[in-house]
């Protein structure tokens, strides 16, 4: 099973992808998580990207593409993958769907979460991360017990340079721009399912959890009628 998870910087995918590949053994894919600890590391794949994601642009699809094929040949034995910021763009869809079948998969489920601009603003602006461990912390609603301090390290937090409000706006029109192809793309081919991210994260986890059971339920029962 492959699932994508869609969405605006600041919708909450990670959340949720989180919660999700524990509860079906899904095997996380996020391109955004490697790419910024690939920067902290200041490894050649970090160094190569920094640039764009200080500027809030988009990284080369050949990079990403390189990436994400390499973390699915990890095989760790789940069930299937959840992508998580891949893909961004119609084109890097249509070369996902190469990889995957050249892999003999498909993908089987597409979520598109949607918030308001002025809620994605304040969630990402208030963003703080630890530079040792990676623990996300913000200002409003998850704070440290420590003021801008990492509760695990007790190093000082900071705000990445993605995620001031100025870099932010121009995330969110780069994104608009070039995800909405994407979005038709699978929505002409019966995939693509909305989820209203402006809700409580545990609502946005039952919408989606509700629809994954719906489609492993109706999966196993077309395999036991071409058994029969």
């Amino acid at each position: 099973m492959v699932i994508l998870m869609i969405g605006p910087p600041g919708a909450g995918k990670g959340t949720q992808v989180e919660r999700l590949s524990r509860r079906y053994c899904l095997d996380k894919v996020g391109t955004g998580d490697i790419l910024r600890q690939e920067v902290v590391k200041k490894s050649e794949l970090g160094v190569k990207v920094e640039g764009y994601m200080k500027k809030g642009q988009l990284v080369p699809d050949d990079i990403i593409i390189d990436v994400v094929a390499g973390r699915m040949e990890w095989g760790s034995g789940c069930r299937g993958y959840l992508l998580d910021g891949f893909p961004r763009t119609q084109e890097q869809a249509q070369r996902l769907d190469h990889l995957l079948q050249e892999r003999g998969e498909k993908i089987d489920l597409v979520f598109n979460i949607e918030v308001s601009e002025p809620e994605l603003i304040r969630r990402i602006s208030g963003r703080r991360i630890c530079t040792k461990c990676f623990r996300l912390y913000h200002i409003d609603y998850l704070k440290p017990q420590v003021d801008e301090l990492c509760d695990y390290c007790g190093i000082p937090l900071i705000q990445r340079e993605d995620d001031r409000e100025e870099v932010v706006r121009k995330r969110l029109t780069l994104y608009r721009e070039e995800t909405e192809p994407l979005l038709e793309y699978y929505r002409c081919q019966s995939k693509l399912i909305d989820i209203n991210g402006n809700s409580h994260t545990e609502e946005v986890f039952r919408q989606i959890s509700a629809y994954i059971d719906s489609h492993l339920t109706h999966g196993s029962r077309s395999k036991k009628a071409e058994l029969k």
